[in-house]
C-alpha cells in the first residue's frame, strides 16, 4: 500500500504536470520523509503552496525554481514548522485557513496547556483566511480550499484541476500523525470520510510521492484507525506506555513517542464517544478502561 522508495532532486524544480512543480527541502527525517515538498502552481504567474521550513538553502532552491515569474499568492495547508515558515519570503498575501489553533474542536481547547510537540509555528497569521469551499483564481489556475482538520486543526487540502494538494493529511508513503491537542481524531476521520466523497484522481502530498489512487489509500487509512480502535480497547484498562507498547509492538524506538501521541488521540475519541474512561479528567497520564 505504502510508497517508501522515494528519490526527489532535493532543491531542484522538478516537473510533475503542465503547470505544476515541485522543490523538495532538505529536511528528511522519520517524520519528514524525504522532505517537505513545495509546490509551484501556474506559469508566468504562479502560487507557492507550503514554502516550507526556515532554510536558507530551501529558500535558494525555491527562488531559483521562480526565477523569472511572480508569486501571486502563498498557499499554506497547515502551520507546522516544515510548512509554515517561509510564507512570508514572497511579496504576495499569505493564504490559509488561520493561525495555529483555528479550527480546534473544544475537546481538545478544554485539555488545557498539553503541548503536541510536533512543531508547531505558533507565530504564523495569514493574510486572507480561507473557509471551506472558498476559491482562489489566479493567472491561468484555480484552487478551492477544503478544511480537513484532523493532523492539524487548521489544515487544508487544495483542489484544483488536475489533482489535490493533501498537505499531510493523506500521504502515499506512510500514515497520518495524529498528535492531541494539535491533532483530533475525531476531526480527522471526518475529515477522509469527507474526501472519500470528492472525485480528485491524483493527491499532491507535503512529503512523499504523488498519491495516484488516493481512493483506495482513503479506504485502507479509514479500515487502519478502526483496526488500531480494536487493538487499543483490547489493551485496556491502563496507561498510555502499557497500550503504546502492547499496540506497537516491534516499533522503531525513536517512533515511540510518536505512536504514544496517536494512542493517546484514540483515547480521546473513545472518550467522547463514551467508550472509555479516564480516571479524572482526561490526560496524557491518566489511567484508561473501557465502559462496558
Amino acid at each position: 500500500m505504502f510508497i517508501t522508495e522515494h528519490k526527489p532532486r532535493v532543491g531542484v524544480a522538478e516537473p510533475l504536470a503542465e503547470g505544476l512543480s515541485v522543490v523538495t527541502a532538505p529536511n528528511a527525517s522519520p517524520m519528514t520523509f524525504t522532505g517537505t515538498r513545495s509546490y509551484i502552481l501556474g506559469d508566468r504567474e504562479v502560487a507557492v503552496v507550503d514554502p516550507g521550513p526556515d532554510d536558507p538553502a530551501h529558500l535558494a532552491a525555491l527562488r531559483a525554481a521562480l526565477r523569472g515569474r511572480r508569486v501571486s499568492h502563498v498557499l499554506v495547508t497547515h502551520s507546522h514548522v516544515d510548512h509554515s515558515p517561509l510564507a512570508r519570503a514572497f511579496d504576495a498575501p499569505v493564504l490559509a485557513f488561520g493561525p495555529s489553533g483555528a479550527g480546534m474542536s473544544a475537546v481538545m481547547q478544554g485539555l488545557g496547556g498539553l503541548e503536541g510537540g510536533e512543531g508547531v509555528d505558533a507565530d504564523f497569521m495569514p493574510d486572507v483566511r480561507l473557509a471551506d469551499g472558498d476559491h482562489v483564481t489566479g493567472n491561468g489556475w484555480q484552487v478551492e480550499a477544503i478544511h480537513t482538520p484532523g493532523h492539524m486543526s487548521n489544515h487544508l487540502c487544495f483542489a484544483f484541476e488536475g489533482g489535490l494538494f493533501s498537505g499531510d493529511h493523506v500521504m502515499a508513503w506512510s500514515t497520518t500523525l495524529v498528535s492531541p491537542p494539535d491533532g483530533d481524531l475525531t476531526q480527522f476521520m471526518a475529515s477522509l470520510r469527507k474526501l472519500q466523497g470528492r472525485a480528485e484522481a491524483r493527491y499532491f502530498p507535503g512529503h512523499g510521492p504523488v498519491l495516484e489512487d488516493p481512493q483506495a489509500m482513503l479506504a485502507y487509512q479509514i479500515a487502519h484507525r478502526m483496526e488500531r480502535e480494536a487493538q487499543i480497547l483490547e489493551a485496556l484498562p491502563g496507561a498510555i506506555p502499557a497500550i503504546t507498547a502492547a499496540v506497537y509492538k516491534g516499533l522503531d524506538g525513536r517512533l515511540l513517542p510518536m505512536a504514544a501521541r496517536n494512542v493517546f488521540s484514540h483515547l480521546i475519541d473513545l472518550c467522547t464517544r463514551g467508550k472509555v474512561r479516564c480516571n479524572g479528567p482526561i490526560s496524557f497520564n491518566g489511567r484508561f478502561e473501557r465502559i462496558e
